[in-house]
């Protein structure tokens, strides 16, 4: 099977066009985690960098999360520290507004309302990284209460009579990085190969594969004098539970319900359009990772707060539910189980409108097999949607807590844990599987054998 895979990935630079599109797409990715690296003016990167290092406890705070997306440009104090979460945000933000706002829906369904909401979408990127960015540049002038304890000072002292200057051209260069990384992932998808906002998030995962290595090194080998607390049990324990949380992302990101839809034949003006038989694809895992993005960004909040209120007014209540609210605690793990299952159906609620399709199906002259046009449709596709959603909202649940578990109960490193399931892994094994599929198109069109057999990835439900 490997040979194939092989001898796949060889006949990709066989064909010219996909070749250029994966080369453009290597170049690209390789600019983009250049930001990682590029130092802004007036810090001392080295300082933050080295605090960093010494610290293991990194994945249940707002900084973490904005690490993981932004491949560690943020301990680098690098131009590309947002990295390409303020489009996100500003995406995710306007796909819900779109749901609500009567005026942007009517605008998505028009021609060419599409090109303007992603253009309202890169204002509103603009909008939101200098925001941000003045709050990161602000953040870095007192390291101590934002990244913790013992970094020292991190603005240069030449900018001690000069902030307002550091803050400005501190806020430019971090909203110019942003930008250029929304430029370089729009021109992925266009010329390259792959989601290019995708791969750039994807790419800065992955870019702390070295540091998961050291980490499972230190696990296994220990130093000198002391003894591993990990043996090969726990080496194949660890690989199988990571082939299976692999196969099982796979299995969910592809797993659709095949609604059955009926179109009667029609006559539109002089011409008669046959009718035929169709499907329509329910995903079983319809929010993706949004659910889990959601949850750790609302619960990163009050452990904070409360922590704060409980050391400045001394009231231990305050200070020992913080406490419980930290990653890995009980009630943080239950509060967050909760919150993905609520975010889940909140995301199919937003996005998906059963009445607009059930509307288009009416229209069209399509019908289900047994169903009613009209409302009765509408209820069909609201039961089933229902239903499939709460099977990929256990998933998720599980593929959550599962890197909680391997840091907090088997005291693996963070850096180790975090590909072992999340949104690290949701993300790159969705990804892979998305480029491997237009990989494939590309493969097909040339009479190509594609990845696996008969052209299909395995895991198409």
């Amino acid at each position: 099977m490997l040979k194939n895979i092989f001898n796949t990935f060889s006949n990709c630079f066989k064909i010219p066009e996909l070749k250029s599109r994966i080369i453009f797409t290597m170049v690209v990715l390789a600019i983009c985690r250049l930001e990682a690296f590029i130092h802004i003016p007036g810090l001392n990167s080295a300082r933050l960098a080295e605090f960093f290092k010494t610290q293991s406890d990194r994945g249940g705070s707002a900084l973490g999360l904005y690490s993981m997306f932004s491949g560690g440009a943020l301990e680098n104090c690098a131009i590309g520290s947002l990295g390409i979460m303020p489009y996100i945000s500003a995406t995710i933000i306007l796909q819900l507004l779109t749901a609500v706002v009567p005026s942007l829906s009517k605008m998505a369904r028009e021609e060419g309302g599409r090109t303007k909401l992603i253009q309202y979408g890169r204002y509103a990127t603009v909008l939101l990284c200098l925001g941000q960015g003045m709050a990161m540049a602000i953040g870095w002038e007192h390291p101590d209460a934002i990244f913790g304890q013992g970094i020292g000072k991190l603005v240069l002292d030449m900018y001690d009579n000069y902030i307002w200057w550091y803050r400005i051209q501190t806020v430019i260069l971090l909203t110019s990085g942003t930008m250029l990384l929304m430029w370089l992932g729009e021109q992925i998808t266009e010329r390259g190969i792959g989601n290019g906002v995708s791969l750039v998030i994807t790419i800065g995962i992955l870019a702390r594969l070295p540091q998961a290595a050291l980490g499972i090194r230190d696990m296994f080998f220990a130093g000198a004098g002391v003894e591993a607390k990990w043996n090969v049990g726990h080496f194949i324990a660890l690989i199988l539970l990571l082939s299976g949380v692999i196969a099982g992302v796979i299995a969910i990101t592809q797993a659709q319900r095949k609604v059955p839809v009926q179109y009667a034949q029609r006559a539109v003006g002089r011409k008669v359009y046959s009718g035929g038989t169709s499907f329509m694809p329910l995903r079983v895992n319809y929010a993706g990772v949004m659910p889990i993005i959601f949850a750790q960004a609302i619960l990163m909040f009050p452990q904070r707060i409360l922590l704060t209120l409980g050391q400045s007014w001394n009231v231990p209540f305050l200070s020992d539910l913080a406490r419980k609210l930290s990653e890995g605690a009980v009630l943080y793990l239950v509060l967050y189980s909760l919150m993905v299952l609520f975010f889940s159906y909140f995301w199919v609620a937003t996005q998906f409108n059963e009445l607009q399709i059930a509307d288009d199906l009416k229209k069209n002259g399509g019908y289900i097999p047994g169903v009613r046009p009209g409302q009765a449709t509408s209820d069909f596709l609201h039961n089933s949607m229902s239903r499939i959603t709460l099977a990929g909202a256990v998933f998720l649940v599980i593929i959550a807590v599962i890197p909680m578990v391997l840091y907090r109960l088997m005291n693996m490193p963070y850096q180790v844990s975090q590909f072992f399931g999340g949104t690290s892994m949701l993300i790159t094994v969705g990804v892979m599987l998305d480029t491997m599929r237009q990989m494939e198109s590309h493969l097909l069109m040339r009479h190509y054998d594609g990845f696996l057999k008969k052209g299909k990835l395995k895991g198409r439900i």
